[in-house]
């Protein structure tokens, strides 16, 4: 009899939801930059890449491979490879919000903002405003590193956070339509996924799924409230010099 046969329904069921949630993020994140980053050649897409993208491209595709790697280690009983490699894993997370606040602070210098978004001042909330609520997400991760059922919802919801750059670029009518806020709907549809895996596992959304929802959705809906406020468009302008 194998570990997996000797596991209880529970880290079954585990070992094949949150690997199937790392496999959904990564096709949100390819079908929404194939066109500029992993198919670029085939698309014929505009040579013009900076070193900062280029750098931040790099890092935010190797934390969606860390993320299929840890969600696989663990479904296969691979504890301690899961813990060599996360130390890597809250590397590459820091790397990324240094990247991606430099990234967002650039754009709004240059008064960079996507086709059908407000202008850049105003758009700079949606991109810091990643950056702010990952900060939390990746701390109760990381403090809650040996409390597996945390960590991996902490984890991987910390992940749904950051995919609306993704989802904003798919080419589908509803979201070039709908903008950031189609966006937002489609990053808490990771949010809902968890909260009905909870229900039907547990009876109950786990803590960790609601924490991560508070955080998530509060955030959304604060940058939505305060990126046109005369007070946010002073500091972004000021920030853009």
């Amino acid at each position: 009899m194998t570990t997996f046969d000797r596991a209880s329904p529970q880290m079954r069921s585990d070992s094949i939801f949150f690997p199937s949630m790392a496999l959904a993020m990564a096709a949100t994140v390819f079908a929404g930059f194939a066109r500029s980053w992993f198919l670029k050649p085939i698309f014929h897409a505009p040579p013009e890449i900076s070193p900062l993208i280029a750098v931040h491209g790099a890092a935010f595709t190797a934390w969606i491979a860390i993320l299929i790697a840890q969600t696989a280690f663990v479904a296969n009983n691979r504890r301690d490879l899961h813990m060599q490699l996360g130390v890597a894993g809250f590397a590459v997370a820091i790397a990324m919000l240094g990247l991606g606040t430099a990234l967002a602070i650039d754009a709004l210098k240059r008064g960079f903002s996507p086709p059908g978004s407000p202008p850049a001042p105003i758009f700079f909330a949606i991109p810091i405003g990643d950056m702010v609520a990952f900060i939390p997400m990746l701390w109760l991760g990381w403090a809650n590193r040996r409390r597996a059922a945390y960590h991996k919802r902490y984890m991987i919801l910390a992940t749904a956070l950051i995919l609306d750059a993704a989802v904003a670029r798919i080419p589908l009518g509803f979201i070039e339509s709908g903008g950031i806020i189609a966006a937002f709907i489609v990053c808490d549809c990771f949010i809902l996924l968890t909260a009905v895996y909870d229900i039907a596992m547990l009876r109950r959304v786990h803590p960790a799924t609601l924490i991560s929802g508070a955080i998530i959705i509060g955030s959304q809906v604060l940058r939505l409230a305060i990126s046109g406020t005369p007070m946010w468009l002073h500091f972004a302008n000021w920030l853009a010099g």
